[in-house]
């Protein structure tokens, strides 16, 4: 299964981005990256409007899509690991994951999404999110492998 994340705003150099880079490399699904700039409209909608016109296009491709959002479900990993496992068995052969910018996704964008997910009640910053995406993905990948690197 190949996965894209498309996420708004360049995640560029420093911590975040290698943690991220070291996890990716780790997958075995391959996976691309598609960073879309922030929109400078004036008001709240209009930005977030913007910025999933720019998101759905990076996406055109994915089978199924998860986007990543406060009120969204907080799955454990294995049950994250199930469901890409069960969509992947159901023929989905591209994930697509959202990541939005710092105004949070259009709610249209998240109700198009087979999976709304939360990464918890804590607000992170997006770059340290983008990790998270990137490590929960090889976690994942890990568990449907039997590879012993998740515990429960």
């Amino acid at each position: 299964m190949d996965i894209i994340v498309a996420a708004v705003g360049k995640l560029g150099r420093g911590p975040e981005a290698d943690l991220a880079a070291a996890y990716a490399k780790r997958l075995a699904w391959p996976v691309t990256t598609v960073e879309c700039p922030e929109s400078r409209a004036d008001t709240v909608d209009q930005r977030r409007a913007d910025e999933a016109r720019r998101l759905r296009k990076a996406l055109d491709r994915a089978d199924r899509l998860i986007a990543l959002d406060e009120r969204g479900a907080t799955l454990t990993s294995r049950d994250l690991a199930g469901q890409i496992q069960t969509w992947q068995d159901d023929g989905c052969r591209r994930l697509g994951l959202i990541v939005g910018g710092p105004d949070g996704l259009d709610p249209d964008l998240t109700h198009e999404a087979a999976l709304t997910l939360s990464l918890g009640r804590l607000t992170w910053p997006h770059k340290l999110a983008r990790a998270m995406v990137y490590e929960q993905l090889y976690r994942a990948w890990t568990i449907t492998q039997g590879h012993p690197y998740h515990r429960d």
